[in-house]
């Protein structure tokens, strides 16, 4: 019986994101899909709730808001940096539950274990952590300059680095039977270990690397919603050659 409803495509917000960490990607994909932007507690529409501290409480909390926006048709799961680490985990816990999506697609993040640097940036003092927020880009320099400004974004970040940095191996091992389709921008630190993420997948697995830092979404829209709309609206497997 044919169906008026879309696919569906669930984002997940980087670290300090939410849910309006997207806007600028929704005039390209919606026509395809019912787009739904999520975000984890203590920030946007959810400011008022108290922030998460651990990947277990942060990944039930985007299952729990995938569950309760679904609408049986099928759908994909896209997640940037912090999106990609929790995107894995989410679609095993909805593997198990009977509801996988058509295929993760990750960008911003070489996938688990690739990143050896053990540095528990949640901890760092307030000089060090603006620098650490720099050199990842993605925020402006008049949030780190203005006081209030600060004082109310650092623990939304501090937060979601604390999210990442414990338990920061416990997806090794993980191993997903959706396909995953990975995303990198060239001047990224991690960039030649972007195929670690076929590990993590019994299924299909390719990827694509193009100019850009670790923001290079803002840059790349076009590429970006390429990427979604034709391993979105098609299965992954139908694609690869």
């Amino acid at each position: 019986m044919y169906s008026n409803k879309k696919k569906q495509i669930f984002l997940l917000h980087f670290a300090g994101g939410s849910c309006y960490s997207f806007d600028f990607l929704r005039h390209g994909i919606q026509n395809n899909f019912e787009c739904h932007a999520l975000e984890l507690p203590g920030r946007g529409k959810r400011n008022h709730e108290d922030h998460l501290f651990n990947k277990r409480d942060a990944v039930l909390d985007y299952v729990s808001q995938i569950k309760r926006l679904r609408n049986d048709q099928p759908y994909i799961i896209y997640g940037h940096s912090m999106g990609a680490t929790l995107g894995l985990s989410v679609v095993k816990k909805l593997e198990e539950d009977s509801d996988a999506p058509n295929v993760l697609i990750v960008s911003g993040n070489s996938g688990p274990g690739s990143n050896h640097k053990d540095i528990q940036r949640h901890t760092l003092s307030d000089p060090e952590f603006k620098e650490v927020l720099r050199s990842l880009g993605g925020v402006p320099e008049e949030v780190l300059e203005n006081e209030d400004l600060y004082d109310f974004f650092s623990p939304i970040m501090r937060a979601d680095f604390e999210i990442l940095e414990k338990n920061r191996d416990s997806e090794i091992g993980l191993v997903i039977n959706t396909p995953i389709f990975a995303i990198m921008g060239d001047e990224e630190e991690t960039v030649g270990e972007i195929e670690n993420w076929e590990r993590f997948t019994s299924s299909e697995f390719d990827c694509q690397i193009v100019p850009g830092n670790h923001f290079f979404i803002h840059n790349q829209v076009k590429t970006l919603t390429q990427i979604i709309n034709k391993y979105g609206t098609y299965s992954l497997l139908n694609v690869i050659v």
